[in-house]
């Protein structure tokens, strides 16, 4: 409808991306010593409700620019948003019951993404029927309905913000803070390690979500699939890591080992994209396997940081993980709009292909590194148990 190339559409994903490779150093800091939470989340949830509205205008006005505009605003109230749900489930909820909240919250994220990318369609599909043709205006109007869900986010922000209120009255609790303390000058004493995850982490997610994003017209053009077809086969990545988030880390947290978790997922993950690049196997194979790859990784890989970092750098090391992977998802996703609309899907899936590798390697190299620094990134859950009694 916009007449826009591939570059052009994931530029969109970019520029979500952008903000949160500096916020996320400070999303904690605002939340922490600035606005508190309750404030907070509703000024993040005003944040992507109004860089929704911006977006839906550009695409009404057919002003891409606009659009672009709109995202950035979206991001830069989306990830600090998600800083402060973390919050509100660290204030409310303790011990075993957080490890099952977290869980729930990540399932509810990919029931989100699911619903998105098989209804928005359909919405399009009937606004298309309203006003008998397609266009600028048909895809804003769709945008603009879809920005229901962002005042329904913010409804839930000010009904939060009563309770917590109310709950902080009645039980004579303080305010919820994230306990993030930021210290740049931390990077020099991060580990080899530390930096072969960050690795693992850009290059993993950047064979993902950008993929994700492209995914539809990809099914479409190599295996003739109609468009509900294609949205349903490309949303079986987040209705599979739905309910299997929370398995998974159930799993991991009895058996340990998670470098080897994280091997696997990444060998899978390889295999998939080989399959979808040079095969025609039925497709559905290959993305139920990344889908199962992909939740087992996040259960595996972002609890290891814990275990390389002391406490006191914790914040520090997860801001830096998520500020280089949004780096990583921007350029990536501009990248693999560039390769696809001057080379093709092949190019692109051997693309894709090559950053697993690169996370395969530094996945390997992180094995090597930790058995010969005596670290115990790889210890059964048993030992792991046995070792913090002992200390």
């Amino acid at each position: 409808d916009m007449k826009a190339n591939t570059a052009q559409f994931m530029s969109l994903y970019a520029w979500y991306s952008w903000p949160n490779v500096v916020l996320c150093f400070f999303g904690g800091f605002l939340i922490d010593r600035v606005f508190g939470i309750r404030l907070g989340t509703i000024i993040f949830s005003i944040f992507v409700c109004v860089g929704q509205v911006v977006f839906a205008l550009g695409a009404l006005l057919n002003t891409f620019w606009l659009m672009d505009m709109g995202r950035f605003v979206f991001g830069i109230g989306g990830e600090s948003l998600a800083v402060a749900q973390n919050t509100y489930a660290v204030s409310w909820f303790k011990g075993k019951e957080l490890n099952l909240v977290f869980g729930l919250q990540l399932s509810m994220a990919r029931i989100g993404s699911t619903v998105n990318m098989n209804i928005m369609a359909w919405i399009y599909s009937r606004v298309q029927d309203l006003l008998g043709y397609t266009g600028p205006s048909t895809l804003g109007l769709t945008l603009m309905i879809g920005g229901v869900t962002c005042l329904f986010s913010l409804s839930c922000a000010l009904i939060l913000a009563y309770l917590d209120r109310r709950a902080e009255k009645l039980l004579c609790k303080e305010q919820g803070k994230t306990g993030e303390v930021i210290k740049l000058t931390d990077v020099k004493d991060f580990s080899l390690s530390l930096w072969l995850i960050f690795i693992i982490c850009v290059c993993y997610y950047a064979a993902v979500f950008p993929f994700i994003g492209l995914g539809k017209v990809f099914f479409i053009e190599k295996f003739r699939f109609s468009s509900q077809e294609a949205s349903a086969i490309n949303s079986i990545v987040y209705i599979i890591s739905a309910p299997m988030s929370p398995v998974f880390g159930f799993l991991v947290d009895k058996v340990g080992k998670n470098i080897i978790w994280v091997l696997c997922a990444v060998i899978t993950t390889l295999a998939s994209h080989i399959m979808l690049a040079f095969t025609f196997w039925n497709p559905w194979i290959a993305m139920c396997l990344l889908g199962v790859a992909y939740s087992l990784l996040a259960c595996a890989l972002w609890p290891m940081v814990a275990f390389v970092v002391p406490e006191h750098q914790l914040g520090t090391a997860y801001g830096f993980m998520q500020s280089i992977q949004n780096l990583g998802l921007a350029i990536i996703a501009i990248a693999a709009g560039m390769i696809l609309d001057t080379r093709g899907y092949l190019f692109l899936e051997v693309f894709f292909s090559a950053c697993v590798c690169l996370s395969l390697i530094a996945v390997v190299m992180l094995y090597f590194v930790n058995h010969l620094t005596g670290g115990d990134l790889n210890w059964s859950a048993k030992k792991r148990e046995k070792m913090q009694k002992v200390a």
